[in-house]
């Protein structure tokens, strides 16, 4: 599991996903694995079975107009806690955190200075 106050996962945001996977797949060798979401899929980028990145379609989740764009994730300890302390500090919460079986719990903030960014508490994987 990542170690707290680390980056844990990009994911890029694009309403092109088939010319994003070219890209990548051409460019640096990554492979591809499909997860099925609510409104659309989830496409996990891989490097030796390795997960590295994930991408996806913010329309088809409900969110048009978002350009195309790479969107970190934070690693932290309590996500609950320390969307609370975010809050003292001036953040806001823009998505309350929300479970995502097998992977972890996640939410989405923005800054005093409105930069967003997500945080994210892991959950332990096997191996």
């Amino acid at each position: 599991m990542p170690a707290h106050g680390t980056f844990s996962w990009n994911e890029l945001l694009t309403g092109d996903i088939a010319a994003a996977k070219r890209f990548y797949e051409e460019a640096v060798g990554w492979t591809f694995q499909e997860m099925p979401m609510p409104g659309g899929a989830y496409h996990v980028a891989m490097t030796d079975g390795k997960y590295e990145a994930g991408m996806m379609d913010p329309a088809a989740m409900g969110q048009p107009g978002i350009p195309p764009n790479w969107f970190a994730y934070l690693e932290v300890d309590d996500i609950d806690k320390r969307c609370e302390m975010a809050k003292a500090a001036g953040a806001t919460i823009i998505r309350e955190p929300w479970d995502v079986p097998g992977v972890g719990r996640i939410a989405i903030l923005k800054k005093p200075d409105g930069a967003t960014i997500g945080w994210m508490t892991s959950v332990a994987q096997p191996g």
